[in-house]
C-alpha cells in the first residue's frame, strides 16, 4: 500500500511539476530579479550621474513644485511630487497625463536638457508583472496561479516520494549523470524548502480575492470591496466630496513638515488630489522603513490634509504595539512576499533563495529528460520521440532562453533611441516587446537545432550579454561602473556586478554542458 501510494505521489510529482515547471522557471527568474526592482529602474533610466548633493531649501523647492503643477496642469485630477530619496536624485514632477518634469533638489529650478533626461522604459516593474500575469493580463494572471498551485503540490509531493530528502541533502555525486542531476534537485529544494513554501502560499494569498471572489460577492455584492475593506480595517474610510468650486492650496512648505513630525520619518512623496478645489487633499507618504528587522507588518506611513485649510484629516503610521485588525494579515502576507522589512540583507537572502527556487525547478525538468534519455517510457506511444524533442527544446527555452531575454530586455533599453518620438507607440512597450519577441526566439532556435548545441549556444550567448552590459552602457550613455562607484550609487553598480557574476555562471553552465556533450560522443 504504501509503495503504491509513494509511486502514485511520484507520478503527480513529475507530471506537475513537469508541465508548470516551464512557466515556473521564468516566473521565479523574474520574481527574483523584482527583488531589485527599483535599482534596475534607476539603471534604466539613465539620469546622469551626480555625486550626492546637501539638503537645499526645501520649503523654496516645494513652492517652486507647486507653482509649475499650476502652471501646467491646474486642470488635471491629481499631481505628485516625488522628493528625493537615500541616493538622491532631482525632485520629480507628475501629473494626469503629463510629467515627469526634474526639479533642482537644492532651489527648485526646472532642470533641462541632459541633466533631466531619463529614458521612458518600465524598468524593473517589468520583471514584477511578467512574474505574476506573465504580461498576458487576465489570462497570464490566471495561468501563473494554476502554476502556483502546481508547485504547492509538487513541494508536498516531493517530500512524500523522497524519503531521505534530508539525508540525501548531504550527498552530491559529481559526474554522475542521472544521480547528479537528483542530487543537485534534492540539495536545491532542501535548502529552500522553507522559502518555497512561504513564497508560493503568500503569492495565491496575495490576490485571494482575485482567485476566489465568489464567497465576497456572495456577502457584499458586486460593488462592496470598499465595504469589505474598510470592515477588515476596522474602521470606515475618510471620505471627501469630489470637485467643488475654485480653492488656493495651502503651503506645502508648512505641510510636510508636519506630516513628517507625524509620521516619524522623512517624506517621499506628495500626492494632491482635486487640486485647485475645495475638495482637494494633500496625502504626504513617508519613506517606507523596511530595515526594521522586529516587526513583518506594514511600515508605510501617510498623513491626509485637508488642501485647503491644512486641517489633519487621517494619519496612518506602522502597526506596531497597536491592536491587529484583519487587515494587517494581509498586510504581513504581502510584506513577506514583496521583502518589505529587514532592508538589503533580507533582500539579497530572498534573491539568493530565488536562484535557489528556480534552480529546483530546473534541475527537476532536465532530469525528467535525462531519465528518458536512458529509458523511454512511452507514455504517448509513437509519438513518444517527438514529445520529448518538444520538451528538451522546451527545457532548453524556459532554462536558458528566459536568462537570454532577460539581459536582452536591458539591451533594448540601452539600443532603442532614448529620445522616443511623441507619435511612436510608448518606448517602455517596445522593451517589453523586445524581451517577449526575444524569449520566443529562443525557443525556434531551440526547436531547431539538436538540443545539446542550443543548451550551449543560448548559455553562451547569455554570458556574452552579460559581460558586454557595462561596456553597452558606457558606449550609449557613458555612465559606467566605476563613474557609478565614485559617486556612491551602488544600487546601479550593483545591477552591473550582479549581470557579470550572471555572466560567469552561464559560462560555466555552458563549459559544463560542452564537456557533457564531448563525452557522449566518445
Amino acid at each position: 500500500m504504501k509503495d503504491g501510494f509513494r509511486q502514485q505521489m511520484s507520478w503527480l510529482h513529475t507530471w506537475c511539476g513537469l508541465t508548470a515547471g516551464w512557466v515556473l522557471c521564468a516566473i521565479f527568474l523574474t520574481g527574483t530579479l523584482a527583488v531589485f526592482r527599483q535599482p534596475i529602474t534607476q539603471w534604466m533610466e539613465a539620469r546622469p550621474v551626480v555625486q550626492q548633493a546637501a539638503s537645499g531649501d526645501r520649503a523654496a523647492v516645494l513652492r517652486a513644485a507647486t507653482a509649475h503643477l499650476a502652471a501646467n496642469a491646474g486642470k488635471a485630477r491629481f499631481w505628485r511630487i516625488e522628493l528625493p530619496g537615500e541616493n538622491g536624485g532631482p525632485v520629480l514632477l507628475v501629473w494626469q497625463g503629463g510629467g515627469p518634469v526634474a526639479l533642482d533638489p537644492a532651489n527648485g529650478a526646472l532642470l533641462t536638457g541632459e541633466q533631466a533626461s531619463s529614458r521612458k522604459t518600465e524598468g524593473g516593474r517589468h520583471f514584477m508583472s511578467f512574474h505574476y500575469m506573465l504580461q498576458a493580463d487576465t489570462p497570464g494572471y490566471w495561468l501563473v496561479g494554476w502554476a502556483s498551485m502546481c508547485m504547492l503540490v509538487a513541494l508536498v509531493t516531493g517530500v512524500v516520494v523522497h524519503k531521505r530528502i534530508f539525508k540525501d541533502f548531504f550527498t552530491f555525486r559529481p559526474g554522475k549523470g542521472q544521480r547528479s542531476w537528483l542530487d543537485a534537485h534534492n540539495a536545491t529544494a532542501v535548502l529552500a524548502l522553507p522559502f518555497l513554501f512561504m513564497i508560493v502560499y503568500t503569492g495565491l494569498a496575495f490576490f485571494y480575492t482575485s482567485y476566489m471572489p465568489w464567497p465576497l460577492q456572495a456577502v457584499y455584492g458586486d460593488d462592496g470591496y470598499q465595504r469589505y475593506q474598510s470592515e477588515l480595517d476596522g474602521k470606515e474610510p475618510a471620505r471627501r466630496p469630489r470637485g467643488g468650486a475654485p480653492a488656493t492650496m495651502h503651503d506645502l512648505a508648512l505641510l510636510v513638515p508636519q506630516a513628517e513630525n507625524l509620521m516619524a520619518r522623512p517624506a517621499r512623496r506628495v500626492l494632491i488630489e482635486q487640486p485647485g478645489r475645495t475638495g482637494m487633499v494633500v496625502r504626504v507618504f513617508g519613506a517606507a522603513d523596511d530595515h526594521r528587522a522586529e516587526t513583518i507588518a506594514s511600515t508605510l506611513s501617510s498623513v491626509a490634509f485637508d488642501g485647503v485649510t491644512g486641517a489633519v484629516i487621517d494619519v496612518k503610521t506602522p502597526r506596531v504595539d497597536q491592536p491587529t485588525t484583519s487587515a494587517d494579515v494581509h498586510e504581513v502576507l504581502k510584506a513577506l512576499h514583496l521583502v518589505r522589512f529587514g532592508g538589503w540583507s533580507m533582500k539579497w537572502l530572498y534573491f539568493v533563495s530565488g536562484l535557489l527556487g528556480t534552480a529546483m525547478m530546473a534541475t527537476g525538468t532536465i532530469l525528467f529528460c535525462v531519465k528518458r534519455r536512458k529509458k523511454s517510457e512511452q507514455e504517448f506511444g509513437r509519438a513518444t520521440a517527438g514529445v520529448y524533442r518538444v520538451i528538451e527544446a522546451l527545457n532548453v527555452a524556459a532554462i536558458a532562453g528566459i536568462a537570454v531575454a532577460c539581459i536582452g530586455y536591458f539591451y533594448a533599453n540601452r539600443l532603442l533611441p532614448a529620445q522616443w518620438p511623441a507619435e511612436w507607440p510608448d518606448r517602455a512597450v517596445w522593451e517589453i516587446r523586445a524581451f517577449l519577441w526575444l524569449w520566443l526566439a529562443t525557443l525556434l532556435h531551440a526547436l531547431a537545432r539538436p538540443f545539446m548545441r542550443a543548451w550551449i549556444e543560448q548559455l553562451a550567448a547569455g554570458a556574452v550579454l552579460c559581460f558586454a552590459l557595462p561596456l553597452l552602457n558606457y558606449v550609449t550613455t557613458g555612465q559606467h561602473l566605476l563613474g557609478y562607484a565614485a559617486a556612491g550609487d551602488w544600487q546601479r553598480a550593483g545591477v552591473e556586478l550582479v549581470a557579470l557574476a550572471f555572466g560567469v555562471m552561464l559560462a560555466v553552465m555552458a563549459r559544463h554542458v560542452q564537456q557533457a556533450r564531448r563525452k557522449e560522443k566518445r
